[in-house]
């Protein structure tokens, strides 16, 4: 499995979407269940899912589908299928 399908995973695990809900407009602001809780479960699934330990800024910064590639990729994740 790429990197790009387990992070699918962990978003349509946390957010029970399907895989064609997940793009540039899934954000903070559209999505009905984003709150701080479902925010801290992502980024705890996320670590847990890349072994990896996401720092308190970023973790702020986590509001979007494509701002988790992002930061996700500055831990050494490629993302690139």
């Amino acid at each position: 499995m790429s990197n790009i399908d387990r992070l699918n995973k962990v978003f349509i695990e946390v957010f029970e979407v399907e895989k064609n809900k997940l793009g540039s407009d899934f954000s903070i602001d559209n999505v009905d269940n984003w709150d701080s809780i479902t925010q801290l479960s992502l980024v705890s699934d996320i670590e847990d899912e890349f072994d990896i330990m996401i720092d308190s800024d970023d973790i702020l910064d986590f509001k979007s589908y494509d701002a988790a590639k992002i930061i996700i990729a500055k831990y050494e994740v490629n993302l690139e299928d």
